[in-house]
């Protein structure tokens, strides 16, 4: 394998194309790895043991190349050769795949998984599409088994039935444009029911969502949502600091279902942003794609989402078109006039719609 000293490298390097992110932490598997730049390498520290190594990441011939730095007799652990690659794939978002130079070692479950694949001349290649698709690099952890299908009647629908709800948090990562880690985390009526009450209550929120009210009406609606199997509400965080309220829905047994031809693991989402200061761009531009990436990566089986603005929300719909999602039409609600949006997976992860079409330094990101 051939090794770089820091002061010998070629000059086509890391920051060309890089969105310029310093640090960061990734937690393939919830193991946390503590990840910095310096200059043209990667240092990347296990955060329990302490263990740290180097790597090197330049562009090359106009190809992305990530290489271990370690001696030919050590190899990295699966965990951290993840943590790495998520490190190429934040600081170069655009690129369509990564060669990639690691000895062998314990990476047979990385070929098996799709994140290494051996081209026509035998050399190892990430095609961060299918990287993006990794569930254990952003949710936590799941039984490789997918839930079976078996089929049930509700409300006079038949619909699979739905796996056990999650608890706690389900999706983290690092936003490089903020310099912060967004997570969604399941809502806890305990310690969530103060706020929740607050953001409902906001006149921004209140015209759209129409669920103001004392905190009784509010314990009541999270206990409903509990209580319905095809529901989650999730609680958006930055650097674990809420901003916002998450519903998230399984289409074939919802009220939106008659509106369109539902697949059966077709997913639906809502959303409220109750932090005023946490709204605008460069906030949307972070968790619109992230809600989207972890609906695809809860079950490999959905191929759309689907989402029903009001119709008058035209910032909501002017987002959701600038992330992928294309308005299908428009349709009457007994409530309300809504605009039917759609993203299938195959545009989501082929045209990488997990970032802003055009990312520039943090402090100078381009939205959208």
């Amino acid at each position: 394998m051939k090794h770089f000293n820091l002061n010998d490298q070629p000059d086509e390097l890391l920051m060309g194309q890089s969105a310029l992110s310093n640090r960061f932490t990734s937690c393939p598997d919830q193991r946390c790895y503590d990840i910095t730049y310096e200059g043209r390498a990667l240092r990347i520290k296990e955060r329990e043991k302490g263990i740290e190594t180097l790597w090197f990441l330049f562009i090359q011939s106009d190809q992305l190349r990530l290489e271990w730095a370690g001696s030919s007799s050590e190899y990295p652990e699966t965990t951290e050769l993840l943590a790495a690659i998520e490190a190429a794939v934040v600081n170069y978002p655009h690129q369509q795949k990564i060669s990639l130079q690691v000895p062998g070692g314990e990476i047979q479950t990385l070929f098996d998984s799709g994140v290494l694949i051996k081209n026509e001349n035998n050399q190892l290649v990430v095609y961060v599409d299918a990287f993006w698709q990794q569930v254990g690099v952003w949710c936590s952890a799941k039984s490789a088994q997918v839930f079976p299908i078996h089929y049930v009647f509700s409300q006079g629908r038949s619909h699979p039935l739905r796996p056990p709800k999650p608890v706690g948090k389900v999706y983290q990562r690092y936003i490089p444009w903020l310099g912060r880690t967004l997570a969604f985390r399941v809502i806890d009526a305990e310690t969530d029911l103060r706020r929740f009450n607050r953001w409902m209550n906001d006149p921004v929120v209140a015209n759209f969502w129409q669920e103001e009210g004392d905190m009784s009406k509010h314990l009541d609606y999270l206990a409903a949502i509990e209580a319905d199997p095809h529901v989650i509400g999730l609680i958006g965080c930055f650097d674990d600091e809420p901003f916002g309220y998450f519903e998230i829905y399984w289409a074939k047994e919802d009220r939106l279902s008659p509106y369109y031809d539902v697949n059966d693991f077709d997913r639906g989402w809502h959303v409220l942003i109750g932090e005023s200061h946490m709204r605008g761009k460069p906030f949307v531009t972070a968790w619109l794609p992230s809600i989207s990436h972890y609906l695809f990566l809860d079950d490999d089986r959905t191929q759309r989402l689907v989402i029903e603005p009001r119709i008058d929300n035209n910032k909501m719909i002017r987002n959701l078109e600038k992330c992928g999602y294309i308005n299908i039409k428009e349709f009457d609600f007994p409530h309300k006039r809504a605009v039917l949006g759609m993203l299938s997976r195959e545009r989501f992860f082929a045209e990488q719609r997990w970032v802003p079409r055009h990312v520039s330094p943090p402090q100078s990101v381009s939205m959208f």
